[in-house]
């Protein structure tokens, strides 16, 4: 009783709501979407320039070679995810249309989210820097695999080409900014030791804007007003049970690996998600002359439910007192 209260008070995850809320009253259209657009990209970047000048060059060497934890992650976002989304074909026909089955295969196909995975990581006092290196390689490598998993896994018309400016901005909006926070580090570090408030601000304040760009341009494209109610009934059950059975096997895979616990918060974040900012673009390329709004439905739907959970799992962490492994951890046991 104590946890479901917590949940339905935790300020952060009512403000996901009233952000997803208002957004769907409100979406931002014309100049408006492109300021937010420019915002969202901007608060992302200090995020990670935050983030590389908390790091020590010794603790991000740490991140960048724990190959297995790196491993672990890309198995799960690469081969897990699209293993379950081959087996929901049952679901096809009868309870899901064949573009809304698409959807849900594409969505099992796209990379980890990066700000996101990071952040609640972060939140839940886990290796950030793990964190970093995971989210980021594979959102880089996602620009290919994607792609190839689509080809190889769908029936899709059109061209399938890849855009190398993909790559570029990764570069320039993510690792630029850490690799700057890691050069100004000398300065900056003593200052964020001691004020604490900047970083959970753009913590949450990055998830926030991406959840409003997401919900307004789902309003923009009419995306929900395509498709039967029920039918967005049932994308939601199958979102919701897919991320739970994937947090089960990556919580419990962390710990078969023997992997400690700030590493396996790691596994869990950035192994369950999935990249709305990435898989949207990618669908544009992908299924020229499809309903690309109705596909790409169930991955604006899983990316909600994710963010949500998941606030409620790196709060539930945060909590936990220094000396103690964790309440989850605990019953997890």
């Amino acid at each position: 009783m104590k946890l479901l209260r917590d949940t339905v008070l935790d300020p952060f995850l009512l403000g996901i709501f009233a952000v997803a809320v208002l957004a769907s009253l409100f979406p931002a259209t014309g100049t408006a979407e492109d300021v937010l657009g420019w915002v969202t990209k901007i608060a992302i970047a200090l995020l990670f320039l935050i983030y590389g000048a908390r790091l020590s060059p010794r603790d991000a060497w740490d991140g960048l070679k724990h190959w297995r934890l790196h491993s672990v992650i890309l198995a799960s976002t690469y081969l897990l995810f699209p293993a379950l989304g081959l087996a929901l074909r049952i679901l096809e026909p009868g309870l899901i249309s064949d573009d809304l089955y698409t959807g849900v295969l594409f969505l099992c196909l796209v990379p980890s989210t990066v700000q996101s995975s990071i952040a609640f990581t972060s939140i839940a006092r886990g290796n950030v820097a793990g964190a970093v290196v995971s989210a980021s390689f594979s959102n880089i490598i996602g620009v290919f695999v994607t792609p190839l998993l689509v080809i190889a896994l769908m029936t899709t018309t059109g061209s399938v080409s890849i855009d190398p400016g993909s790559i570029l901005d990764i570069v320039v909006q993510l690792l630029l900014p850490f690799a700057v926070g890691q050069l100004i580090r000398p300065w900056v570090t003593g200052w964020l030791s001691r004020h604490s408030a900047p970083t959970k601000l753009v913590d949450r304040g990055s998830i926030l804007l991406v959840v409003f760009a997401a919900f307004s341009e789902s309003m923009n494209q009419h995306v929900w007003s395509s498709v039967a109610v029920w039918r967005i009934g049932v994308v939601i059950a199958v979102c919701a049970v897919l991320l739970a059975v994937v947090l089960t096997i990556t919580w419990y895979a962390g710990k078969w690996f023997g992997f400690a616990l700030e590493d396996r918060l790691v596994l869990l974040f950035c192994g369950s998600k999935k990249s709305l900012a990435s898989g949207l673009p990618m669908a544009a390329v992908l299924f020229v002359g499809q309903p690309v709004g109705l596909i790409v439905l169930p991955l604006l739907l899983f990316h909600q439910i994710q963010l949500m959970v998941c606030t409620v799992i790196a709060q539930r962490f945060a909590r936990r007192p220094e000396s103690e492994p964790s309440p989850a951890a605990s019953a997890a046991d």
